[in-house]
């Protein structure tokens, strides 16, 4: 079997709830070695995010894959002393403590490069380790809020909108995977200095979100509201179906919007004016999307499917995930995948984010019970049984 991109890395997880884990998760789908470190007894908070099976955590199975688990208190000066141990055999420290809280503890970046000058320390914060905000109890919901998101998000006559799932946490997660690497990557060119990596919610979504503020600075102009219409072009909306399923069609490209209006009966409209633009287009959006909900009502999603594809037309079902279970595309490139567990079975889950063909990351195995390799990696640094059990007696490990 080749060797997956990133194995002989090794990274410690002392990150909680999404962001971090996330990015963790990332680099141990492509071969890292990760270790999640969690507190004996206040577990990472993700362990009771989302449903369970028997008490079993779902969602912990997929975050924490292929991560060994080790159960230390860091606050307590043989958790940090443990922790700085660790960090000597590590590249990459991912974390999402407050600010200033490794530092009370004896675990500041001089100090863990003092360990281990090759050391990447990422550091995942609401809003970033500095600044008016840097102490504030940071949330996902907090950073969709104030990046503009929900204000665009939802009708026009109706709140702002927030998403039913961890939207900045996410792309933030995603980003910090991608700032981890291009470190580890710069940490090739620079004599292998490490790096501190400061990463927040609220950026990696703002930038998600688009150029809102270029627009304001250069125009006055700020966004609003548009249901699921675009501003920029249309048709672009939800449709529904004969038998009632919900499509939606996107029309960007000039000639797309104009075989979807021929299709729909209506070439009439491709030869006016205001239709030569996207912008054109969504101010006569009411007509457009008239026509064209119309057309879909009378037709079911098979007879849409089969239309829409031989006109060239980009036409989508609204899927729920018992959808995207049987959806023949998905399944046949393996964008979701079983594995083994020992407490659950078999469980289907997302894939990997991408596919390589010489050197492909994996599924190793699911996320593992609080503390699962804790003697294991204990006795990787040399400690004997007895100094172990010493530990867990006086409750600084689990």
């Amino acid at each position: 079997m080749p060797k997956a991109p990133l194995e002989g890395l090794r990274v410690l997880d002392v990150s909680t709830i999404l962001a971090g884990p996330l990015c963790c998760q990332i680099l141990g789908d492509q071969g890292a070695d990760v270790i999640k470190i969690e507190h004996p007894r206040l577990a990472d908070g993700m362990r009771g995010h989302g449903p369970a099976k028997d008490g079993v955590p779902l969602w912990w199975k997929e975050i924490s894959r292929n991560k060994r688990g080790l159960a230390v208190d860091l606050s307590t000066d043989e958790g940090a002393d443990l922790l700085r141990s660790l960090v000597r055999r590590a590249d990459v420290l991912v974390e999402n403590f407050r600010p200033g809280t490794l530092e009370r503890w004896g675990l500041d970046p001089r100090t863990l490069h003092r360990e281990n000058p090759a050391l990447v320390l990422v550091r995942v914060t609401g809003f970033g380790q500095k600044g008016p905000y840097a102490r504030r109890a940071g949330f996902g919901t907090l950073a969709e809020a104030m990046s503009g998101f929900a204000h665009l998000t939802g009708p026009a006559d109706g709140p702002p909108t927030l998403p039913a799932f961890g939207l900045a946490d996410s792309i933030c997660g995603i980003a910090a995977a991608a700032a981890t690497l291009t470190a580890l990557y710069a940490r090739e060119h620079n004599g292998g200095r490490g790096e501190v990596i400061d990463i927040n919610l609220l950026e990696p979504i703002m930038a998600a979100v688009g150029p809102g503020p270029t627009v304001y600075d250069q125009l006055g102009q700020v966004g609003r509201r548009n249901g699921n219409r675009s501003h920029n072009n249309a048709p672009r909306n939800t449709y529904r179906t004969r038998e009632g399923r919900w499509v939606v069609v996107s029309s960007s490209a000039q000639r797309i919007a104009e075989r979807l209006m021929e299709l729909v009966g209506h070439p009439e409209v491709v030869g006016e004016e205001w239709f030569r633009t996207g912008a054109g287009r969504a101010a006569h959006a009411d007509l457009l999307d008239r026509h064209v909900g119309d057309w879909i009502a009378l037709r079911t999603l098979p007879e849409l499917e089969e239309a829409f594809a031989e006109a060239g037309v980009a036409l989508a079902a609204v899927y729920d995930a018992r959808d995207l279970t049987r959806d023949p595309h998905v399944r046949e490139t393996e964008m979701l995948t079983r594995v083994e567990d020992d407490e659950l079975g078999s469980v289907l889950m997302h894939n990997t984010l991408w596919r390589a063909e010489r050197a492909p990351g994996g599924i190793r195995f699911p996320g593992r019970p609080l503390g699962a390799d804790t003697d294991a990696i204990l006795g990787e640094l040399g400690m004997a049984a007895e100094e172990i059990e010493t530990l867990r007696e006086r409750r600084i490990i689990a």
